[in-house]
């Protein structure tokens, strides 16, 4: 077995054994996240994708075979890749509060919708970062697009103002009410609900949908923000297990920092606006491996050392300016909803 088969049996491991930890041993009974609690698993999370790019900086950068393997070039391609997702997830975390918010979800009952959210995301990564990572192989002319698409997006995030979203009017909810029979009164616990014989929705199962379709989106940018700070600017092709090892461990610890953060989170004023300009930067970077022969201009490649610097001096810059130009920040206020009337066995 050749280090890539390695590595990838030793992340699924990981991966496996602190998914059934979590969902049979620590969270077996529903329960409101604590502070403690929140910053204890955030803390765990962020060591383990430290330690796992610890292991990729030691290994050899080719196998006994000669073929390429890991190393601190490698490493540096993995970090940068968990940067920029844990960077790009604070978004994602502002729409979660919402999401919970407007639908009347629990503290309690928060943790297991992420947690299968988490789950179905990790699905989904996979399946658009193997494909991401294969056709960028076999048609180098997508990075032209895939640069666009960043460039553009980090140009609207530079300009759009604050957006106040309203998941009750989503077209989602109206969508998943029309095809399933909803019970729009009971937020859980559970996601489905007999009610006199008959199966309905629970709106923590709307939240579930609202939770994934919301990361498809997200998705579409941070997938290709990482694929590019991981492609090897010579074969110009990306580690499959460097992409979605970045993304899963920057997913898994979404949970723990959502209830870590919940409460600070609108204080980051600034951080979309580093966010703007680490999208961008890294599209033109895609662009550079090519370069544009129509325009005269010829293929240009950042060290990775770089690309490195760039993206953590950017989110240095921006939190440190949120710390220092604060405003006044409203805590996100505790949903209190009134215990739904027994409804029969759930499921």
């Amino acid at each position: 077995m050749d280090t890539h088969a390695i590595m990838w049996v030793v992340f699924g491991a990981i991966i496996a054994t602190v998914l059934a930890l979590d969902l049979f041993v620590l969270h077996k009974k529903p329960h409101a996240v604590t502070l403690r609690e929140a910053m204890t698993w955030s803390s765990v999370w962020i060591a383990i994708a430290l330690a796992f790019g610890g292991v990729v900086w030691l290994l050899p950068a080719q196998n006994a075979s000669g073929a390429a393997g890991f190393g601190p070039e490698v490493a540096q391609r993995y970090l940068a890749g968990y940067v920029i997702e844990l960077a790009l997830s604070v978004d994602n975390l502002f729409v979660f509060a919402v999401i919970f918010a407007a639908l009347n979800i629990r503290r309690e009952h928060q943790h297991k919708l992420l947690f299968w959210g988490v789950f179905g995301a990790l699905v989904l990564r996979a399946v658009f970062i193997f494909a991401g990572v294969e056709l960028i192989a076999r048609f180098h002319w997508l990075m032209y697009v895939f640069g666009g698409i960043l460039i553009v997006t980090g140009i609207k995030l530079l300009f759009q103002g604050e957006k106040e979203m309203d998941p009750k009017k989503s077209i989602i909810i109206r969508a998943t009410s029309k095809l399933l029979p909803v019970k729009p009164e009971i937020g859980g616990p559970s996601f489905w609900v007999k009610v006199d014989g008959k199966w309905f929705a629970t709106m923590l199962f709307v939240g579930l949908v609202m939770v994934e379709v919301t990361d498809v989106v997200f998705a579409i940018d941070s997938i290709p923000a990482v694929l590019t700070v991981a492609i090897d600017p010579v074969t110009r092709k990306a580690d499959p297990l460097v992409v979605y090892a970045s993304n899963a461990f920057a997913i898994m610890g979404l949970r723990s920092l959502y209830f870590a953060l919940a409460g600070i989170m609108a204080a980051f004023r600034f951080l979309k606006y580093g966010l703007a300009v680490i999208l961008s930067f890294v599209g033109a970077k895609m662009i550079g491996m090519l370069g544009i022969p129509l325009v005269g201009l010829p293929e240009f490649k950042v060290p990775i050392g770089v690309s490195l610097g760039v993206i953590g001096g950017v989110l240095a810059v921006t939190i440190l300016l949120s710390l220092a130009i604060r405003r006044k920040v409203e805590p996100i206020p505790e949903i209190k909803v009134d215990p739904a009337p027994p409804a029969g066995p759930a499921s």
